[in-house]
């Protein structure tokens, strides 16, 4: 089954606990903390599969979650850090975060994409040991790893589509020039999945061809079979434009042609000026006056055009070394820029939950929807520190802090964010 398209939620794994300890040895006095650090948490991490054509999988088990960190020992023993859970994707795959719509990452490439990071893990109490702290009694827990619901949505890698009305003899083409075997028959959308062949026109040169299913009037609007699919033209380099060139079921070639290519420029306006060759398939059926005037018309409006008898080969070896001659001089396959997280706007954070402890003059802050903002805000740069500070005192962490009874110098510590209170 060809599924593309797949709603799924990940979690990365939860930080270990801090430990609280201490350095017991017979013939040392005063040992002193030695609580080792929690482990960190696994990471939700997406890799392509060449493998895999599709998102079926997906539809079985739409839950994935990584592994949590150990707890810290005694003796300074960090906890173990948590298993990264390792989820497989066909190549061309696009992750969305589900909930704002922003495109995260485009799996063309091999390189792995992490799309959940997994918590920090606490530190132990070794870490707050100071000269006026000696004997600290208390550690961090770890930082709880991120929850996304995700979007997959297969746009498949081709160097070529092709396109055009059902029953023109797409599927008939692709089968001949290449490996693909399509189901063929002469009845409408016999082609129910997009079909992916490979395509050597000569020795040392190849590409990628996709039959797409069968395109109507209304498509891009939701009508028939195509608007499932049209999404995987998006990718391709180069359009083959297949048409009954003899009219065979009725209709007029020249409209079929004028259709398609309009449904191609609702969907996407970008597809509109893709480069396009036109296939006039079914030449046998065709009378010489129809051929001539269709050829005319082609070359009329700037578009190269090759006549075909696609079942018994005719014309398609013209075609696919045009094609990749073409593809020589084409940019290569679209990949898709993810987009940056963007952090929320200070005036529309409001009043938040917030909760404040003191551990013997550290004060830690519990506020699990300043996670994410921990994680976008870069504290190397002045205007991401003005911004974190007016998340604070906006959202009334500032506030909470002082009822605690913070005071000047004080150590707050939230999350594993660390820094000293100025007032």
């Amino acid at each position: 089954m060809f599924v593309d398209k797949a709603i799924i939620t990940v979690k990365a794994g939860n930080g270990g606990d801090g430990a609280v300890a201490f350095h017991r040895e017979k013939f040392v006095a005063a040992g002193g903390p030695d609580g080792g650090d929690g482990g960190h948490g696994g990471n939700v991490v997406f890799v392509p599969d060449d493998g895999m054509n599709t998102l079926a999988d997906f539809r079985y088990q739409r839950k994935y979650a990584a592994g949590h960190g150990g707890n810290g020992g005694q003796k300074k023993c960090s906890g173990k850090s948590g298993e990264d859970c390792m989820i497989r994707v066909p190549r061309g795959t696009l992750i969305y975060d589900n909930e704002s719509g922003r495109l995260m990452a485009d799996m063309s490439e091999d390189t792995p994409f992490i799309a959940a990071r997994g918590g920090r893990g606490g530190w132990g109490n070794s870490h707050f040991a100071t000269a006026t702290r000696q004997v600290p009694r208390f550690a961090k827990p770890g930082v709880p790893g991120e929850i996304k619901e995700l979007r997959l949505e297969l746009k498949l890698l081709a160097d070529v589509g092709l396109v055009g009305f059902p029953n023109v003899g797409k599927s008939t083409l692709i089968s001949v020039v290449s490996e693909a075997k399509p189901a063929i028959a002469n009845y409408h959308f016999t082609t129910i999945t997009p079909v992916l062949g490979v395509v050597r026109p000569l020795p040392g040169v190849s590409f990628v061809m996709a039959d797409i299913p069968g395109v109507i009037e209304g498509a891009s609007e939701g009508v028939g079979l195509g608007h499932e699919f049209l999404r995987h033209v998006e990718r391709c380099r180069l359009l083959v434009h297949v048409v009954d060139v003899a009219g065979s079921e009725g209709r007029d070639p020249l409209e079929d042609f004028d259709t398609i290519n309009r449904e191609l420029e609702q969907f996407n306006a970008e597809l509109a000026s893709r480069p396009m060759v036109v296939a006039g398939n079914k030449c046998d059926l065709a009378t010489d006056e129809q051929q001539e005037a269709f050829a005319a018309e082609m070359a009329r409006r700037g578009y190269t055009y090759f006549p075909l008898m696609a079942p018994i080969a005719h014309g398609t070896d013209e075609l696919v070394k045009y094609c990749g001659a073409m593809l020589q001089k084409l940019p290569p396959i679209r990949r898709f820029e993810a987009q940056p997280e963007e952090l929320p706007a200070v005036e529309t954070l409001g009043e938040r939950p917030v909760q404040v402890q003191n551990h013997e003059g550290v004060y830690t802050v519990e506020a699990p929807w300043l996670l994410q903002i921990l994680r976008g805000v870069n504290f190397d740069d002045t205007d991401g520190l003005q911004y974190f500070e007016r998340v604070l005192r906006s959202t009334g962490v500032i506030d909470a802090l002082e009822a605690a009874g913070v005071q000047e110098g004080d150590t707050v510590s939230i999350y594993d964010l660390e820094f000293e209170f100025v007032n």
